[in-house]
C-alpha cells in the first residue's frame, strides 16, 4: 500500500518594495472612497453649500435713478457714479445731491425712494436659498428716504435705522423717514405699521396715517393724525402758457386740500429746475391761508412748481409731486435740433436714451421727458411697448419751437 503526499508547487517572484507601498495606498484610498460614498448616501453631500458660501450675495439693485447720485464701496471706499448695472452690497453708502433722487430694491422685494441732499447705507440685504427668508436693514444717515414693502413671508426681517430710532417695518407698508439738519428727525406712515425703538428701548407701534416727531434728545412725539399733501389742480402738467403783450405771463396756482388732517396754510414754490436747487428757485411764498395764488411777470421758460401743508401743531407734510408748465412765445417755425441720439438696452424693454440738445430743450419720449440740462447732454430711462422698432423722439425749446425725431431701437439710427 502506497502512501501519497499532496504538495502545492509556487512560483515566487521578485517583487520590489515601492509595488507593495503601492498596492497599501491604492486598497487604503479605496477604502477611504468607499466610505465617503456610503456616508453621501447616508447623510447627502456636505459640501453642497461650499460654492454659495463663497460666492457675494446678490446686491440691491438701482430701479431708476436720476442727476447727481454716487456710490460709496464700503470695502474700498471708492466713490462711484452709478450705472445700470451697479449693486449695491453690505456696507455701501448711496447719496444724493441737490439735483439727485434714487429707486432701489431690495431683497424682500421692498422699494427705497431716496430724495435730494440724503445720504443712506445698505447694512445688509440678504436672502436665503429659498427666497422665503430675507434681512433687510437700511440706515438713513441724514435726508430723506420713503420704502415700501409688499407681502413678506415668515421670517422677513426689514429693519430701517435712523440715528435715534430702530424701526420694524412691518408687509404691505408704506413710510417715509426724514433726518434733519438741526438733529430732529420725523417719521411718516401712511399704510401698514411700523414697531419703532427709541434710544431708551421703549417701543411704539404706529399705524397707518400716523405722524411722529423725535426730538434732538431721542423722545418720539405723541402721535399725530397724519397731515396728507396737497394735491395741484391748475395748471395742468405739461401745460403751455403763451405771454402776452409785455413779453410775460401771469397765471393762478391752485391745488386741493389735503385729504387727510386739517392744514393750518401753505408754502409754495415755483423754479427752473425739477429738484427746486436754490439757484433755481424763482418764487418762494410761505404762509399762504388760502389753496390759490397768482405768479406774474414770468418770463418764456420752463417751470416747475410744488406744495406742501402745514398743520397749526407744526407738522408739515412732504411736498407735492412737482408739476411742469411752459411759458412760451409764439413758435417761429425753426426746428429743434437734437444729436447723438442712442438708445441702450437694459434689458426686457427698459432703454436708456440719451443724446444731446439745446439747454431748456424738453425731451419726451413714451410719455416720459427730462429737461437738457446747462451742459447739453441728457439721457432719459423708458420702457418701450413690445416689439417696438422704434420710438418717437419729441424735442421742445423754450421759444415753443418743436421737432419729432425717429429713433431705431435697434440700430440706433435716427430720421
Amino acid at each position: 500500500m502506497s502512501t501519497k503526499t499532496g504538495r502545492f508547487v509556487f512560483d515566487w517572484w521578485v517583487i520590489e518594495k515601492r509595488v507593495v507601498y503601492l498596492i497599501i495606498a491604492l486598497v487604503i484610498f479605496g477604502g477611504l472612497g468607499a466610505s465617503g460614498a456610503l456616508y453621501v448616501w447616508i447623510y447627502g453631500n456636505p459640501l453642497k453649500n461650499v460654492g454659495a458660501g463663497t460666492k457675494l450675495p446678490a446686491g440691491a439693485r438701482f430701479i431708476s435713478f436720476e442727476g447727481d447720485v454716487r456710490v460709496i464701496r464700503s470695502a474700498t471706499r471708492e466713490t462711484i457714479v452709478p450705472g445700470s448695472n451697479t449693486e449695491l452690497y453690505p456696507g455701501d453708502t448711496v447719496q444724493t445731491q441737490a439735483t439727485g433722487r434714487a429707486r432701489v430694491s431690495m431683497a424682500d422685494g421692498s422699494t427705497l425712494v431716496v430724495r435730494p441732499n440724503s445720504t443712506i447705507i445698505i447694512r445688509d440685504n440678504a436672502s436665503a436659498d429659498d427666497g422665503k427668508k430675507t434681512n433687510v436693514h437700511v440706515v438713513v444717515d441724514s435726508g430723506q428716504m420713503s420704502v415700501r414693502t409688499e407681502q413678506q413671508p415668515e421670517g422677513t426681517n426689514n429693519v430701517v435705522e435712523t440715528p435715534k430710532t430702530k424701526n420694524k417695518i412691518g408687509e404691505q407698508t408704506g413710510a417715509s423717514f426724514g433726518v434733519n439738519p438741526e438733529g430732529t428727525e420725523e417719521i411718516r406712515v401712511t399704510s401698514g405699521a411700523i414697531e419703532t425703538t427709541d434710544r431708551s428701548g421703549e417701543k411704539t407701534t404706529l399705524y397707518g396715517g400716523v405722524y411722529v416727531s423725535v426730538n434732538p434728545s431721542g423722545t418720539i412725539s405723541r402721535p399725530q393724525k397724519l397731515l396728507d399733501v396737497p394735491l395741484p389742480s391748475a395748471p395742468r402738467d405739461l401745460e403751455k402758457v403763451l405771454v402776452g403783450g409785455k413779453g410775460s405771463a401771469t397765471l393762478s396756482l391752485k391745488w386741493l386740500r389735503p385729504q387727510s388732517g386739517s392744514a393750518a396754510f401753505y408754502r409754495v414754490e415755483v423754479a427752473t429746475s425739477p429738484f427746486f436747487v436754490a439757484d433755481g428757485k424763482v418764487i418762494e411764498r410761505d404762509q399762504l391761508a388760502a389753496t390759490e395764488f397768482t405768479v406774474s411777470d414770468l418770463r418764456p421758460g420752463v417751470y416747475f412748481w410744488r406744495v406742501r401743508a402745514t398743520a397749526s401743531t407744526g407738522q408739515a407734510s412732504d411736498w407735492s409731486d412737482p408739476k411742469k408748465f411752459i411759458i412760451a412765445t409764439r413758435g417761429t417755425g425753426s426746428r429743434v435740433p437734437v444729436s447723438n441720439l442712442s438708445a441702450e438696452l437694459l434689458g426686457g424693454s427698459v432703454y436708456i436714451i440719451r443724446g444731446r440738445a439745446e439747454p431748456g430743450t424738453t425731451i419726451r419720449i413714451v410719455g416720459r421727458e427730462t429737461l437738457v440740462p446747462t451742459e447739453g447732454s441728457f439721457q432719459l430711462q423708458i420702457t418701450a411697448p413690445p416689439g417696438t422698432p422704434e420710438i418717437n423722439v419729441d424735442a421742445e425749446d423754450p421759444r415753443g419751437n418743436s421737432s419729432q425725431y425717429r429713433l431705431s431701437l435697434t440700430t440706433g439710427a435716427t430720421r
